[in-house]
C-alpha cells in the first residue's frame, strides 16, 4: 500500500478558547507556519492516542505557560487551506485559567509573536472586511461564519 502525501491527509487541530473575567478571549499572532501573521487561539495538532482535552491542556501550557481547567467542547470547523494545500478539522474547546491572575507568556517565539486579550466584538470587526478576514486564522473565520455568537457557545 502506497503512503499518502501530507497534502492528502486531513489533520486534526485543537483550538483553545480561554476567556478572562471581562469575557475577552486570548489570541496570538501566528509565525512560521501556514496562516503566518494571522490571529489565532492557542492550540495545535491532536497527537495519535491523545484525548482532546489533554491536547488542549498540553498545547496551552506549551504555548502560553498557562494551566487551564473546566474544559468544555464548543464546536468543530472544516478548514480547507487551499493555497497551502492543507485540510484540517478543528475542534474548539473552552476553558478557564487555573490561576485567573496568571499572564500568558510567549513560550514558542518561533511560532507566536504575541498574546493579547480581545473581545468577540473586536474579532468580529475584522470579519466585516475581506482584508480583516485575512488577519484571522481560517478556523476562527469559519467559527464566526458558522455561529452568530461565540459567547452563546461558551
Amino acid at each position: 500500500m502506497a503512503s499518502k502525501l501530507a497534502s492528502d491527509v486531513v489533520r486534526t487541530g485543537v483550538a483553545v478558547i480561554i476567556t478572562d473575567a471581562e469575557g475577552k478571549v486570548l489570541v496570538g499572532v501566528r509565525k512560521g507556519s501556514h496562516g503566518a501573521g494571522t490571529i489565532q487561539f492557542p492550540g495545535g495538532h491532536l497527537e495519535k492516542g491523545e484525548a482532546i482535552f489533554d491536547c488542549a491542556k498540553r498545547e496551552t501550557l506549551e504555548e502560553t505557560g498557562l494551566e487551564v481547567k473546566d474544559l468544555k467542547f464548543v464546536t468543530i470547523t472544516n478548514d480547507i487551506f487551499a493555497a497551502e494545500d492543507k485540510h484540517y478539522i478543528t475542534i474548539f474547546v473552552s476553558c478557564r485559567r487555573v490561576d485567573e491572575e496568571q499572564k500568558p507568556v510567549i513560550m514558542e517565539p518561533e511560532k507566536c509573536e504575541s498574546w493579547t486579550w480581545r473581545s468577540e466584538a473586536e474579532l468580529r470587526e475584522l470579519m466585516a472586511t475581506e482584508d480583516g478576514q485575512k488577519r484571522l486564522f481560517l478556523p476562527i473565520v469559519n467559527l464566526f461564519k458558522d455561529h452568530e455568537s461565540l459567547s452563546a457557545l461558551l
